[in-house]
């Protein structure tokens, strides 16, 4: 009876030490992000990724798998609406019960205003940091507005393409623009000490859920902050030798980027959407590329390059390189992010004369 009893304890005891023990499910939306989270569970378990690289992720349908993770995951980690505003859905439909950490809304990251037109020479930067007080007043301004604002947003970027063209596409463009900036530019995986601010919430994020494994999470998260301020510095050295460097980018995605290692694009064919270009943004590019005498441009493997040959047939550009904020043709996981980065400043490089 004792030995029974004895034997069931222990068959008791090892079940609920291997659930204890199990990591949580956890998903992510795009790649660069899934590799933040990867570094921060290295040891413990992996994240899944929603969105495929090679994809946009403005426009996506997420496939059976895809949808599967989701729906099981526990923690889901994603930028938020303003990159993937169909996304929303499917999180309080198929992970109504998870915990849900949208990387734009943390306290610490840098947001940037949408960049108004199709060239940037003359704009300037509208920086916003969320720090505790600041990204409360502004977390609850979001709150009430935000999903009018991007049902609105998503709609009018469908119809760009259809105004009328003989009311100058110049006039159409910046009523378009007028809605859009009321945002924050989504892509701000690209500044590398948003992503260090990152790794810190998603190691107390894991933390809280898997308790088990807080210490594991804490220092994946350290090593990962300290690599990550190594990138930067080597960067910045290859950034300053870069200084007034002009080039064009496919879609407006990089102002994160630039501006941290100051660096500037001088325009974009389109807008931070990818959504096509009117003929009066076309036409801006083209000015712009000959009063700067800009010969660089860069295409993104999201989308089709046909557009960026057609834009700049006949120009003065002379290398049509990529340049990819998703790393579609880098192996996802851990050490995604870092070859990223490092392949963007390594695009920028080849316009250099």
């Amino acid at each position: 009876m004792f030995k029974r009893t004895l034997t069931g304890a222990i068959l008791s005891l090892a079940a609920s030490t291997q659930v204890y023990a199990q990591a949580p499910n956890v998903a992510v939306d795009i790649a660069p992000l899934h590799s933040l989270v990867a570094q921060v569970m290295d040891g413990v378990g992996e994240p899944d990724l929603l969105i495929r690289p090679e994809a946009s992720p403005h426009e996506y349908s997420l496939r059976p798998s895809e949808a599967k993770a989701l729906s099981q995951a526990d923690v889901v980690f994603w930028i938020g609406e303003g990159l993937t505003p169909w996304l929303e859905k499917p999180l309080t439909n198929l992970a109504g019960s998870a915990t849900k950490i949208e990387m734009m809304e943390v306290n610490g990251t840098t947001l940037y205003d949408f960049r108004e037109g199709a060239t940037f020479e003359a704009h300037e930067h509208h920086e916003e940091h969320h720090d505790d007080k600041e990204h409360a007043h502004h977390s609850d301004e979001h709150k009430q507005d935000s999903h009018a604002k991007h049902d609105d947003h998503h709609d009018e970027h469908k119809n760009e393409h259809h105004e009328n063209e003989a009311h100058a596409e110049h006039n159409g463009e910046h009523a378009h623009h007028g809605h859009h900036h009321e945002g924050h530019d989504p892509h701000v995986w690209l500044d590398p000490k948003n992503a260090q601010v990152w790794l810190a919430e998603i190691a107390n994020t894991l933390a809280k859920v898997d308790s088990e494994h807080a210490e594991i999470y804490q220092n994946n998260a350290k090593t990962a902050i300290s690599n990550l301020e190594q990138l930067i510095n080597n960067i910045n050295q290859q950034a300053h030798q870069l200084h007034g460097v002009k080039f064009i980018v496919f879609h407006d995605a990089y102002q994160y980027f630039e501006q941290r290692f100051d660096l500037s694009a001088s325009g974009a064919i389109s807008i931070s959407d990818a959504s096509d270009p009117s003929p009066a943004r076309i036409k801006e590019i083209h000015e712009i590329v000959k009063n700067l005498k800009v010969t660089c441009v860069f295409t993104e493997p999201q989308f089709n390059p046909n557009l960026v040959n057609t834009v700049f047939e006949n120009s003065t550009v002379d290398t049509i390189g990529t340049m990819d904020p998703l790393g579609a043709k880098l192996e996802t996981g851990k050490e995604q992010y870092s070859k990223l980065i490092t392949a963007m400043i390594q695009s920028v490089a080849q316009c250099k004369p």
